[in-house]
């Protein structure tokens, strides 16, 4: 038997299936009337404000504090005596001959340590700060701020939003009153 034979009919099947109005499509009433989820009434007022705060982008970093003044510091010149010694001595070998280069290598040491000496005294500062500790600073705030803090009063309750614009001396609210699942509070 051939399988062409076989198709032909399935497909005239489904095709009077699929054309009819009913065919697996059924129309959706939504949830029983106790499942159904009601709307809370909302209307809208006007609360006065109460006071509105620019907020600006910010960031941390961190700075160099110092407590008192900068105090006198007695400088090593350790380092620049003997690279001058050194190069001095350097200098003064490829100068002479014989005992002549002995003292001008000895004459150059000497005359270079005095310069290093020097040069290492006069660079650098002179004092140094006091009591210096690493603090986090806060900065920011150069541009326009990116919102405002709004207190605000409605009905004798003081409320707070941050909003993107300033609302003015006016701000408009949606109220909306709903009961809760909790059981009632008695006072005795």
């Amino acid at each position: 038997m051939k399988t062409s034979f076989l198709l032909a009919p399935l497909a005239m099947a489904m095709a009077v299936v699929a054309s009819s109005p009913d065919a697996g499509a059924q129309a959706y009433d939504g949830p029983p009337p106790q499942y159904a989820q009601q709307r809370p009434p909302v209307s809208f007022g006007y609360a006065n404000v109460l006071r509105v705060t620019p907020v600006y982008d910010t960031y941390m970093t961190t700075e160099q504090q110092c407590d008192g003044p900068p105090q006198p510091v007695r400088k090593d010149t350790t380092g620049g005596t003997v690279l001058g010694a050194i190069i001095g001595g350097a200098l003064g070998n490829t100068v002479g001959k014989g005992d002549g280069r002995k003292a001008a290598t000895i004459g150059g040491a000497v005359i270079g340590g005095a310069i290093g000496h020097d040069v290492a005294r006069n660079s650098g500062p002179d004092y140094v700060p006091s009591g210096c500790r690493m603090v986090q600073v806060q900065r920011g705030g150069d541009g326009p701020p990116i919102g405002f803090d709004v207190e605000y009063d409605y009905k004798g309750d003081v409320y707070t939003a941050r909003m993107p614009y300033d609302p003015g001396n006016r701000i408009r609210v949606r109220v909306s009153v709903v009961p809760t699942d909790e059981p009632p509070r008695y006072r005795r």
